[in-house]
């Protein structure tokens, strides 16, 4: 289930074939089971149309907080982007060697970050990760030996620079892996089906491209939700445009 979130386009076309087979299934029980009755088509209708609204509810809230998360990766970046910037200049403080090398090393540190937002491939992304985690390594090991032949507040201001840049990475993975909970999905899937077998059922008579709009339409806004709350395989992505800005221009 959490590997079929991941990829929106798989949401679109599972849930289209779901709710479709979900309307045409109540339309099926209508004509060959159990007919509904002329004194019941209003009282079906009225639970049917009580059944969309709560469904439209559970959309709009998960759309809701699908665009939270995602609001809040783009905050990380840009609070990433701070903490290295602002790192690049108070190395500037530690002596003229230790300085050189934190900052070649600030500077593949954020080459990795921003592929970290622009990689798509689970395997390339694992190295990413373990050449990030050795850059952090590194860089602290730099700031902690000069903190350390002086200790003074000069060298505790660089160090909590690199804390920064050290735990901003750490919220922005959190913030990754912070996405709508497949438990919800389930049951906005299975309302979803419910509402629309409940349209089939009493659609009496209904033109079957008819029954095709609700299902598409659901499908769509599924895949909206999905599509934003999947942040590395979605259309809609956070562009890491701070953190590019960081890079030297080429020269």
């Amino acid at each position: 289930m959490g590997e079929l979130l991941r990829h929106p386009g798989v949401v679109l076309a599972a849930s289209l074939v779901l709710t479709w087979l979900s309307t045409h299934a109540g339309g099926y029980v209508e004509r060959k089971w159990r007919p509904l009755r002329e004194e019941e088509r209003v009282p079906c209708q009225l639970i049917s149309s009580a059944a969309l609204t709560l469904l439209g509810l559970i959309i709009a809230f998960s759309f809701s907080m699908a665009v939270s998360r995602y609001d809040q990766r783009k905050n990380y970046e840009e609070a990433e982007a701070n903490a290295i910037g602002t790192e690049l200049l108070r190395v500037e403080l530690l002596p003229l060697a230790a300085a050189q090398q934190e900052k070649a090393l600030l500077r593949s540190y954020l080459r990795q970050r921003i592929l970290f937002y622009e990689e798509r491939h689970d395997r390339r992304l694992a190295g990413i990760s373990e050449e990030t985690a050795r850059l952090q390594g590194e860089m602290w090991s730099v700031v902690r030996a000069a903190a350390a032949a002086q200790p003074d507040p000069v060298m505790a201001l660089v160090a909590a620079g690199m804390n920064d840049v050290l735990n901003s990475q750490g919220y922005t993975q959190a913030a990754w892996w912070n996405r709508i909970p497949e438990g919800a999905w389930l049951l906005m899937v299975a309302i979803a089906m419910c509402s629309c077998a409940l349209v089939g059922y009493s659609a009496h008579q209904a033109r079957p491209a008819l029954l095709v709009v609700l299902p598409v339409i659901l499908s769509v806004a599924f895949f909206l939700i999905a599509d934003i709350d999947s942040p590395r395989h979605g259309v809609i992505r956070v562009i890491p445009q701070n953190l590019v800005d960081l890079e030297p221009a080429p020269r």
